[in-house]
């Protein structure tokens, strides 16, 4: 089977039954949504089946090495790249700064053009659901997440756009900074300019 027919299986199973934060949308259609938006900027099915299971080990009972037996070492080193350290023994809320500089840091520090195009696919499914969201109920969104604060949200946001500029001639990229500006104005982050 092709290893991208094989991610999209996998994560389908994966996934099964669970939801986006707050809403009743199936979660399978975060990580598809994903791997769509990394193919507008590559072909390569080991780095679409990477965006596709992006979120398996991170949220799921799934491990790295399960994904490296099924899928290999590039897929897996891919989707290790995008999975947070969630410290399982303390409180999401309490561990949500350093989690996401951590995250601004490998996205700093890394020269795969793949990482960054998986986290651009993440983060621009991400905020186009905020952006939706928003629209529909105001400030009143942020108490879904585990950072209820809009400022924080959107330093974290505008962080990431930073780190991945280097794809900024991508429609995804602008299309994420322009999400961004629009969510987050008047915060004290209000994005980069798409130059």
């Amino acid at each position: 089977m092709d290893v991208l027919d094989h991610a999209i299986r996998f994560a389908a199973e994966a996934h099964s039954g669970m939801t986006r934060k707050g809403t009743d949308v199936p979660y399978i259609l975060h990580p598809m949504e994903t791997a769509a938006i990394v193919g507008t900027m590559t072909a390569d099915r080991e780095i679409l089946a990477a965006a596709v299971l992006h979120d398996v080990v991170e949220d799921t009972g799934h491990t790295i090495q399960e994904i490296r037996e099924k899928f290999g070492d590039r897929v897996a080193g891919l989707v290790a790249s995008e999975s947070e350290d969630k410290r399982e023994n303390l409180p999401a809320k309490d561990t949500w700064r350093i989690r996401k500089e951590e995250t601004i840091a490998h996205l700093r520090l890394t020269r795969d053009p793949a990482v960054k195009m998986i986290t651009l696919g993440d983060k621009l499914s991400n905020i186009r659901a905020i952006s939706r969201d928003y629209a529909a109920i105001g400030d009143r969104l942020w108490a879904r997440f585990n950072q209820k604060d809009k400022a924080e949200q959107g330093w974290y946001y505008v962080s990431i756009a930073g780190q991945l500029k280097e794809l900024r001639d991508f429609p995804a990229w602008q299309e994420y900074n322009s999400l961004i500006r629009r969510v987050f104005s008047g915060t004290a982050e209000s994005g980069p300019r798409n130059t």
